[in-house]
């Protein structure tokens, strides 16, 4: 139970429908802010309760080796008071050590390069694959579910359950950063096609990188995607709203997506987004979907 400044926060919170995908929620930025200041806030542990408390089915971070936003602090107290932590972390043996450690419920493989803004795309399994292998079984010798970020190509899946693994996360910055029409339409297709291949040799299938309140709903009806992990959208948009509201709109757009409020993705590349602007403030909810 929290303690401390954390006390008074309950972590009662409702699960995600059946069939709906999860929604973790990534609070990296929270830290970039507080980073930018070097001081204690704002605290990504309070965003990480306040995010479960409005839908949240886990929290996500990303450990980088440069400790540009999120810090160890954060991963030793984000462990004790959610529900459910996804640990992002390069496959490099300081950041594995801790999360050893650390015991994550789910540590993700991800790649890393220190001029980077962000991941710019999926870990390319095929290299070093020894060394890939030895780091997913350590990582499950302590009862982590480990995943990797990969880019939805068939190969990386492949070489994903070959090393390991029995969960990937599909890199979506290519359908995000489409224009829509024909473009975006061919990446919805390739993430489709990519979450078929994965369940068929026996993947469990996640998605996320660049979604959005705009563009979320096409990903979350794909078939098979089990989890989304969403952060700068949702940490941006509490800026306007808090974050529990935030949250709550991410959560209903996708459960709406999946409830039939468009059709599901069959496989064409038909591209069936809300595409509406959403202004700062403006509400998100039954009415505008």
């Amino acid at each position: 139970m929290p303690q401390g400044r954390y006390a008074s926060v309950m972590l009662v919170t409702p699960l995600s429908p059946l069939g709906t995908p999860r929604l973790g929620v990534n609070v990296d930025h929270v830290a970039t802010v507080r980073q930018a200041r070097g001081g204690t806030e704002p605290d990504p542990v309070a965003a990480a309760i306040l995010a479960e408390q409005a839908g949240a089915d886990g929290i996500t971070i990303h450990l980088r080796e440069d400790r540009r936003h999120i810090q160890e602090r954060d991963v030793r107290v984000l462990r004790g008071f959610v529900r459910h932590m996804n640990l992002e972390l390069a496959a490099e043996a300081g950041v594995v050590r801790i999360a050893l450690e650390m015991k994550p419920h789910a540590a993700c493989l991800v790649p890393e390069k220190r001029e980077e803004v962000t991941t710019e795309g999926g870990l390319d399994c095929t290299r070093e694959p020894e060394k890939l292998a030895a780091v997913v079984e350590e990582l499950q010798s302590v009862g982590t579910t480990v995943s990797i970020f990969i880019d939805p190509d068939v190969r990386q899946l492949q070489a994903a359950r070959a090393a390991g693994a029995t969960c990937v996360e599909l890199h979506t910055g290519s359908y995000a950063e489409a224009r829509p029409g024909p473009a975006r339409a061919a990446a919805l297709s390739e993430l489709g096609m990519a979450a078929a291949a994965g369940r068929e040799i026996g993947l469990v299938v996640h998605a996320g990188h660049g979604l959005d309140y705009r563009n979320v709903g096409p990903v979350a009806r794909i078939d098979g995607i089990e989890e989304l992990n969403i952060g700068h959208a949702i940490v941006a948009r509490a800026l306007f709203v808090g974050f529990e509201r935030a949250v709550t709109e991410m959560r209903r757009l996708i459960e709406s997506a999946v409830a039939g409020c468009a059709p599901a993705f069959t496989g064409d590349g038909a591209e069936l987004g809300y595409g509406e602007e959403i202004r700062p403030g403006e509400k998100i909810g039954d009415d505008a979907l």
